[in-house]
This record gives structure tokens, sequence and C-alpha cells, in this order.
């Protein structure tokens, strides 16, 4: 990381960042070009290893890249505010990011209903979930374990 003042290497803050995001950008290799998809997610942490969880139709590109190649690279970010200055060159942005990459797989049927709590959970804050049959039929939920995360902030002290 280039701005090594801006890094922020404690893995408890990089979560906590994490959990102030309400949109992760997950990218895909698709062929010729990228191929970038902003997705609500569940977060699980355990011992330093994290877990995604995303919810998703049953077909379509994003599980046609998965099929083609499940390495991908993720980014959320949040805590934006802009700070001006005397100049339009003075101006800057305080935020909060995370960035990072890992293996995706699609889950069985019988490993969706606990990821979707962990994500329905996470936007409600209701715990207990009812989720039909024919509507967990038609879902594909997708477990994105990370293996390298960076956070990165820029915090303007006040004067």
């Amino acid at each position: 990381m280039r701005r090594k003042d801006r890094e922020v290497t404690n893995q408890d803050e990089i979560i906590e960042i994490m959990r102030k995001c309400d949109v992760c950008r997950l990218a895909f290799n698709d062929g010729e070009y990228p191929y970038i998809v902003p997705l609500n997610f569940g977060l699980f942490e355990e011992n330093g290893s994290v877990v995604l969880y995303f919810h998703s139709a049953k077909e379509g590109r994003k599980l046609d890249a998965i099929d083609q190649n499940p390495k991908v690279g993720f980014e959320m970010d949040t805590g934006h505010k802009l700070i001006t200055g005397q100049d339009a060159c003075d101006c800057t942005m305080e935020y909060e990011s995370v960035i990072g990459r890992g293996i995706i797989e699609i889950l069985r049927d019988s490993e969706k209903e606990a990821a979707l709590g962990l994500l329905t959970t996470r936007y409600t804050n209701r715990t207990k979930h009812v989720f039909r049959k024919e509507v967990l039929a038609q879902t594909a939920v997708l477990k994105l374990t990370v293996e390298e995360m960076t956070g990165k902030r820029l915090k303007v002290e006040k004067k």
C-alpha cells in the first residue's frame, strides 16, 4: 500500500469497518474484462477467518463467472465526507474501506438457511427467520472465503 499513513492493519479494526458497510462489490474474472456487482452481504468472523455470504438468482452472469473461475476480488467502503479547502485542489474525502480477495463457491441447499440468516440479521436485526421453501429453491447462496484483505481510512483531524 502506497499510503502507509492511511493503512489499517489491525484485523479487528478491519472487521469493524466491514460491519459499517452496507454494500460489498464483487469483482469476477469474466473473460476479457472484470465484471463487478454491488451486493448486500452477511459477515461471519471467527478466529481471524472471514467469510462473506451473498444471495443471488440461481442463474446468470455471476454464477457463470464462478463456474469459470472462483477467484474474486471485493471492495466495500463507508464514512464518506467531503472536506473542502480554500482552493479546489485542497479538497479531500474522509472514508474507510476494505479490499481483498478470496475464493467464492455456491452453497448446497442444506447450507443456505444459516447463511441467509446471517445476511438477514445484518440488515433487519431480527434473529428469527422463516424462509419459504419455494423461495429457497429459487435462491443461490454464495460463500466467499476471504484469503487476503487490507483496510484503509482517512479521518481529517479538526483544527
